[in-house]
């Protein structure tokens, strides 16, 4: 299975992109498609046995649209200015054709050459020639209308193009008799029916389109991040040119004032960087030589020279920007079940429609009326505000995220986050910072302790775990040089071993030594370090335990307040570590999470989550992103406490970019008010047309309540415009 994203031209609302989403869906080789109205793109896995991107294409434009390629980068577009004026010249034409028809049923001053009564033909012939126009102006609507019903999936425009050309089309009839010189017909005309029913449609449209851009104001903003041009050194000499222009290990410079072009490395100066967009850390750090620099950092106050390492794509900016849109095209549950629903809705009322034309027509009422009820019935039924109602609360919930540092990878995680019961956290670098320092070291060898620490910090180099980078920076401070390390080897959840002149050394927690069978007298002082708080090192050579080295971590700062908070809530809170289990009750005890499961592997921990789960818990794992990598992914919503310049190894659900335990507050205090706006959303979407299709039909008409076409498509608006402002509000969320 291959996935493909392609940039798609042509949609214009709600109605396109489910049109297009479903015929894609019902091609051979296609496995799942979702079309995204709000970033105009269609994510698409396919069988590459029977399809590529050509053929995927062609499909595309089969339904009525156009691919531009490969999806590559969020389109900021200026507000287009012919599609203003063309807008304002048919608002004008809409008033114009409304005083026409209608202006002499409510005594308006008419001019005589429009006078139903003294120049009928003069006045069906105006009518006729506006209308025409407006079908121009719709002709979108009436084709996406008429392509969806010949491929068996009729939609909102269908509906519309229906009632449209019925009016029509039953209106150029009464323009006939007219000529023919029965002047009655002129009072029985749709012409501005038609008309109207198409404006208000497009004025709908156009302003979703402006409530569309609003969503994608988060990502707009990191695009914007990065500068447009940089400063690179070729022979000696700067030169100015385009983010475009630069190449992998060019070297630029940037100087007080100036942002980071390109994720990169220092290899001369240092500056203070402001890197909160990504990072949350509110301070200016410092950036030396042989630190990384990332995108769009702002530089205060130095010279650097660095070197590019991730251009275009690849860089964080970009890495995230990719993470947000993946995430729009993935859909919720409760979308999926509004699609659904709304694959039902759109033939029932098509066929509620042609049932009441033709009890209208037996009954004896006139044909003009009947034909009126019948469109009214089409226009007033319009899932729009339907088809709207999940698609925009996402993506603006999205946005929310993006803005308080929370990468969500899939839009169901929006849902189901919000009924998470029980969340487990990994303790080093998650509970805590990960920024460990040696606090004691029992040294048993013959060797003083800083010889001691240059051997098992040159082989913690070579390790990822936190661990490793306390010894890292003990070396940097007391100036040790690292010795040649070989045979290097790293047993997860246990430790690490290597050979430096020969000797072998293994490093690692107990298990390490009851792994290799190593005699261990050393229990009592074990204990003794690690109900001081301690993570344990044993340090063994050629089978003797050598040392035992205590490393103290330090509790996140927000740490104790976000377990109160998740215990306000009833979600119960689990610790699991492969620490001791003095340590893990001694940091529990300081955050206020009772149960802890220590001692475990990796493989265990992802048993336990199964097992969770195996109890109907719905589940939330919050690590480190690479120890924990098994519990992650069984979990039901992976959380990774990361930095920024590791988003694109993490392979978790969420990625919380600040390195904040308050955002897993933050994400379901989002989710619950996101799976709140969308039922009330599909409530008044439903509440209207269920209310609205009885009217329309006519059941109010014994005590003279009647609505026509026009007043039809203006409520259709409003409904339309409930439903955005509704999902807007999630725009306020903190």
């Amino acid at each position: 299975m291959k996935n493909i994203i392609l940039s798609i031209e042509g949609m214009t609302c709600s109605a396109c992109s489910n049109g297009l989403e479903k015929y894609l869906n019902k091609q051979n080789g296609v496995i799942n498609a979702n079309v995204n109205l709000v970033m105009a793109n269609a994510s698409i896995d396919y069988d590459e046995n029977i399809l590529n991107q050509e053929k995927i294409e062609k499909f595309v434009k089969q339904a009525g649209f156009k691919s531009d390629g490969i999806f590559k980068e969020v389109k900021i577009e200026k507000e287009n200015k012919a599609e203003k004026i063309k807008f304002i010249v048919y608002s004008i034409l809409a008033i114009i054709l409304i005083y026409i028809s209608m202006g002499h049923m409510v005594n308006l001053p008419i001019p005589t050459v429009f006078n139903p009564h003294t120049n009928p033909i003069i006045y069906t012939s105006t009518l006729l020639v506006l209308t025409v126009l407006f079908l121009i102006y719709g002709y979108d609507i009436l084709r996406n209308g008429y392509i969806n019903l010949i491929h068996r999936i009729p939609n909102m425009d269908t509906l519309v193009a229906i009632g449209v050309l019925s009016s029509f089309i039953y209106s150029l009839y009464g323009m006939y008799r007219v000529i023919k010189g029965d002047n009655s017909y002129t009072m029985n005309l749709y012409f501005e029916s038609s008309s109207i029913v198409i404006y208000f449609v497009k004025l709908g449209r156009y302003l979703d389109g402006i409530n569309k851009d609003k969503t994608k104001e988060a990502i707009k903003k990191l695009v914007e991040i990065t500068p447009n041009q940089a400063t690179i050194e070729i022979d000696g000499k700067e030169k100015t040119i385009t983010l475009d222009e630069i190449k992998k290990r060019d070297i630029l410079i940037s100087k007080p004032g100036e942002k980071i072009a390109v994720d990169g490395e220092i290899i001369e100066g240092k500056a203070h960087l402001d890197e909160s967009f990504i990072t949350g850390e509110s301070k200016p750090v410092i950036k030396e030589v042989g630190q990384k620099v990332i995108a769009g950092s702002f530089n205060y106050d130095g010279y650097i020279r660095y070197k590019a390492e991730k251009i275009g794509r690849e860089s964080t900016v970009s890495e995230i920007v990719r993470l947000v849109i993946e995430a729009s095209n993935t859909k919720a549950p409760i979308a999926k079940i509004a699609d659904k629903i709304s694959g039902y809705f759109v033939p029932t009322v098509l066929a509620i429609s042609i049932i009441t034309l033709v009890i209208y027509l037996l009954l004896g009422l006139e044909i003009s009326t009947a034909i009126s009820t019948f469109v009214t019935i089409l226009v007033v039924a319009c899932p729009c505000s339907l088809g709207l109602a999940t698609p925009l609360a996402i993506v603006v919930s999205e946005g929310v995220c993006v803005n308080n540092g929370i990468l969500v990878k899939k839009s169901e995680i929006l849902e189901t986050a919000s009924k998470i019961d029980t969340i487990v956290f990994d303790k080093t670098g998650t509970l805590t910072y990960g920024k460990l320092k040696i606090s004691k070291i029992n040294n048993y060898s013959n060797l003083d302790n800083k010889k001691l620490l240059q051997i098992v910090g040159s082989i913690e180099a070579k390790s990822t775990h936190p661990i490793g980078k306390a010894f890292l920076d003990y070396m940097e401070e007391e100036k040790l040089n690292r010795v040649e390390v070989n045979n290097f080897e790293n047993i997860s959840g246990y430790g690490v071993i290597g050979e430096i002149k020969e000797q072998k050394y293994i490093l690692g927690n107990r298990k390490m030594i009851e792994k290799y069978s190593i005699s261990n007298t050393h229990i009592k002082e074990e204990q003794e370090l690690a109900s001081e708080g301690n993570s344990i090192i044993y340090v063994v050579k050629n089978k003797e335990i050598i040392a035992l080295i205590g490393v103290n971590d330090i509790v996140r700062d927000n740490a104790k307040s976000t377990i109160e908070e998740l215990n306000k809530k009833n979600i119960k809170t689990i610790m699991i570590t492969g620490d001791n289990k003095e340590t893990a009750k001694n940091i529990g005890e300081k955050i206020g999470i009772k149960e802890i499961i220590s001692n475990v592997l990796p493989k265990e921990k992802a048993e336990i989550i199964k097992k969770l789960k195996a109890e109907n818990k719905k589940v939330m794992m919050c690590g480190d992103g690479i120890n924990d990598s098994p519990a992650l992914a069984n979990s039901n919503i992976g959380v990774s406490v990361k930095s920024g310049t590791d988003i694109a190894m993490d392979s978790s659900d969420v990625i919380l970019t600040k390195n904040d335990l308050n955002s897993i507050l933050k994400l379901i205090n989002i989710s619950e008010k996101t799976v709140r706006n969308i039922k009330q959303n599909l409530f008044w979407a439903f509440f209207y047309n269920v209310l609205m299709i009885p009217i329309a039909m006519g059941i109010l008409r014994p005590i003279g309540i009647l609505i026509n076409p026009m007043i039809a498509s203006l409520a259709m608006v409003f409904s339309s415009l409930t439903v955005i402002a509704n999902a807007l509000r999630l725009r306020k969320l903190k």
